[in-house]
């Protein structure tokens, strides 16, 4: 089911309704409300893949519990691995198994052996690779201490398949989501109308500047080889901000969805394109995965305090197993590695902390050494995107050689050159508002503070005016469904 879709503009009405109205007075039939909603949120795509949510949930519940009466170190390491194998071996086999088998056969096929082994069909389950580090998260805190076993079962699926954020995040941390779903929750008419602001953010962030983009992007990308250096560059940028709109929409309209059910999911996007270097680029993207990563594997392999060759290494191995995250293809490989090269430098001397507050806090305008900061990050930024974007290295190689071609200069040219100047057009005003929105957790947040009543509500029809002008007559997925 699709945020922007149909259905879901008639599901979220219905259980919102039940959960305020009918399961009110009890905690426990809330959340198990929660449970069948997401379930059935989730079986709208294909149902056969619950089976497969559920024995996650089952996993993880029944570890955490042996894990908390458990006082063997060993036996504890083992219930560990038992949890870590279990959801890894099943993110491996549907997402991996055949770039693993393909990669295997073209090395054999280098030393001249043949090895015959054909792919499997296997359909990717939708936003498998975030609840499972959602999962996993929780049987890590056990297994450290730092967050006591539940023993609700119901609470516990409750925050595995929680609908709004169950396909493509925040991830959230059992630390901060599980506790919300032990406590009684009143309705609260400020924070659900804070959270119909960033659901409407979210949907104008991916109808009009996601899709508008993403057509522009795929003509671009699809015809690559016939394109000049001008038309690649203007590709590369709209898919820069296709995905920004589309990822950052979604993570809006998630942790608007949940406000609106009294719940608090963590900030995933913090206007990361105003970044002064990629350190603070990767502070602000996607930062419950960047955290994730952070607090799972780099602080446990050595983090930043080792020697320097380690801190190289480390830094490495987060980003590419990041970009290997994202999808069974060199080319996100390379995107992770690329970044890591981008940062290494920052880090060896000492800068990767050095823009913690937000870019020209107390001023309209950035000072003229950070608008060639934004503008150099942005540029680094646009071009690893180009591997992110790509099909293949051999395809993403050839898109930079023409980018760097002598019809660089050109005017860009290719079908729709009027409509892609209104979508640049609608880039501009959006990146506008979210300047003027840096300082809080979302670009719209502040029209709350407005205290005239009707320019609130002209600007909110402007918001919605514009949506219906520039939508897509089609339902478009989520970029980050695929992941």
């Amino acid at each position: 089911m699709l945020f922007n879709s149909i259905d879901f503009a008639i599901f979220l009405p219905i259980v919102f309704l039940l959960y305020w109205f009918v399961t009110q007075k009890n905690l426990s039939l809330q959340n198990s409300l929660i449970v069948a909603s997401s379930y059935l949120f989730y079986g709208w795509w294909d149902w056969r893949f619950l089976s497969l949510i559920l024995f996650s949930t089952l996993v993880d519940f029944l570890v955490g519990m042996h894990l908390e009466k458990q006082e063997n170190a060993t036996r504890r390491r083992v219930l560990l691995w038992i949890s870590i194998l279990i959801n890894l071996g099943f993110l491996g086999f549907f997402k991996y198994y055949n770039f693993f088998l393909d990669n295997f056969v073209s090395i054999f096929s280098l030393f001249g052996a043949k090895f015959n082994a054909s792919s499997l069909q296997i359909i990717l389950p939708v936003g498998i690779s975030f609840y499972t580090f959602q999962t996993l998260s929780y049987t890590i805190d056990v297994y450290k201490r730092k967050l006591p076993a539940t023993t609700n079962f119901i609470a516990f699926a409750a925050f595995v398949s929680f609908f709004p954020q169950l396909v493509a995040g925040p991830i959230e941390r059992a630390t901060n989501l599980l506790p919300q779903f032990y406590k009684k929750r009143g309705f609260s008419y400020d924070k659900a109308t804070d959270g119909l602001r960033q659901i409407l953010w979210g949907l104008f962030k991916k109808v009009v500047i996601a899709d508008n983009c993403a057509e522009f992007a795929n003509t671009i990308f699809e015809n690559s080889a016939d394109a000049s250096g001008s038309t690649l560059l203007l590709g590369a940028i709209f898919f820069t901000f296709q995905i920004y709109g589309d990822f950052s929409g979604y993570s809006d309209i998630a942790i608007g969805t949940a406000r609106l059910f009294g719940f608090n999911l963590m900030q995933n996007f913090a206007f990361p394109y105003f970044s002064r270097n990629m350190a603070e680029f990767w502070r602000r993207w996607h930062i419950s995965l960047s955290t994730w990563f952070r607090d799972y594997l780099y602080i446990p392999i050595g983090g930043s305090k080792v020697g320097t060759w380690k801190k190289i290494r480390n830094t490495l191995i987060i980003f590419i197993v990041s970009g290997f995250w994202h999808g069974a293809n060199w080319t996100f490989i390379v995107w992770g590695a690329l970044n890591a090269l981008y940062i290494i430098p920052i880090m060896l001397a000492k800068k990767n902390r050095n823009y913690l507050n937000i870019v020209a806090k107390d001023r309209i305008l950035p000072s003229i050494s950070d608008f060639f900061r934004i503008v150099s990050t942005f540029a680094l930024t646009v071009f690893a995107w180009i591997f992110f974007r790509a099909t293949s290295l051999e395809h993403a190689i050839n898109y930079i050689s023409g980018i760097f071609s002598k019809s660089i200069i050109s005017i860009p040219d290719f079908q729709n050159m009027g409509s892609a100047l209104v979508t640049l057009l609608l880039i501009f005003g959006f990146m506008a508002v979210e300047w003027n929105g840096r300082r809080d957790q979302f670009a719209i947040q502040n029209i709350a503070n407005i205290h005239s009543r009707p320019a609130r509500w002209i600007l909110y029809s402007l918001i919605i005016f514009i949506i219906g002008m520039y939508m897509q007559t089609y339902e478009t997925p989520f970029i980050y469904f695929q992941f």
